[in-house]
């Protein structure tokens, strides 16, 4: 859970909040929700997200379910500290793919008193921890992970398995490409890969077969 007002008033410091999970989990679902409410409460809120995450919108965030939210697309994390200085709270989408003075970058807000609200995925498509949202975790006073059901099992799902045929970490898509797993469906999928590539590799470095006449 994360608290939207300080219990001491006079600790003149903000907070990170992180919201975390696979794709399909609802992060930026979340994200648009918080940020709307402190809108909703006449505060002053400044949205970023990559500007590599073109999807859906340019400018705008949008969640899965076609939830938007106007927001400014910035080359690097260290943009967000120069146009962010005046907010009572700073929604960030996507975090992963920001270089890692992301993380500075948040402390340094939080430390002059806004509120910092950061949803991105905790790990890639290989099931290794994303860019700087480990540090990003480690460092937030609140972290909420979320999850996705299983297309293949039903269950809880917090893997991101990629479907298309491309090992780049940074490869944008939706359902086409990418779907959620659960950990036993996770690992199903990736032992398959590594059967099916070894089965590939095999047929490769075999000799062609001499035909033998009667």
């Amino acid at each position: 859970m994360f608290l939207e007002n300080t219990v001491n008033p006079k600790e003149q410091f903000g907070w990170i909040e992180v919201i975390c999970g696979s794709m399909f989990s609802g992060k930026t679902e979340e994200l648009i929700r918080r940020l709307k409410r402190a809108k909703f409460a006449k505060q002053k809120v400044e949205i970023f997200k990559p500007m590599v995450d073109k999807r859906y919108h340019e400018e705008m965030v949008v969640s899965h379910d076609a939830n938007e939210i106007r927001s400014t697309p910035v080359p690097a994390a260290a943009n967000i500290r120069l146009l962010a200085d005046d907010c009572d709270v700073v929604g960030i989408d996507e975090a992963q793919f920001f270089d890692d003075e992301i993380v500075t970058v948040c402390n340094d807000l939080a430390n002059k008193g806004i509120r910092v609200v950061v949803a991105g995925l905790d790990m890639d498509f290989k099931g290794n921890p994303f860019g700087p949202m480990p540090a990003l975790m480690a460092t937030a006073e609140y972290v909420t992970k979320v999850h996705a059901v299983c297309t293949r099992t039903g269950n809880l799902a917090n893997y991101s398995f990629r479907k298309a045929n491309n090992n780049k970490l940074v490869f944008l898509g939706e359902t086409e490409e990418y779907e959620p797993l659960s950990r036993a469906a996770y690992y199903k999928a990736m032992l398959k890969e590594k059967v099916n590539a070894i089965e590939v590799t095999s047929e490769e470095v075999l000799p062609p077969q001499k035909k033998w006449n009667d």
